[in-house]
């Protein structure tokens, strides 16, 4: 008898990054920072019109998804490009933004899901790196 394979969906970058976003409200009485953490709205699909009209906005190519916007530890601040736990690929414009800023001091990481990312930012907030 042939045994039957289930796979488990791999959830969305979306999904892991609203699941992301709900560990930070929980979290923000431990760190206050994380209500000052927000989302930059780079990526996704849009109409031609819509994203002329965002480019012209400043909207760029390669910007990070998310960012920190507190010191520690010698940086400025801190930048995640999060992805999907299976898939999803760091685009050469996000790898070259994520190594600019890193030059200008800040923390600069890729994450696979949001315990990743959620692990990174409690290091980082408590001057672990």
């Amino acid at each position: 008898m042939q045994e039957k394979r289930i796979t488990v969906p791999c959830p969305t970058e979306e999904t892991e990054q609203i699941q992301l976003f709900e560990w930070a409200r929980w979290a923000s009485g431990k760190y206050p920072e994380l209500e000052d953490m927000h989302h930059i709205p780079n990526g996704g699909g849009r109409s031609k019109a819509e994203a002329g009209r965002l480019k012209a906005m400043g909207v760029k190519k390669g910007v990070a998804d998310i960012f920190l916007p507190c010191p520690r530890g010698g940086y400025h601040g801190m930048y995640i490009e999060l992805k999907r736990l299976r898939g999803g690929r760091v685009e050469p414009e996000q790898r070259g933004f994520l190594e600019r800023r890193s030059a200008a001091g800040y923390y600069c990481v890729v994450c696979r899901g949001m315990e990743a990312a959620r692990k990174e930012i409690v290091k980082y907030l408590e001057g672990l790196v």
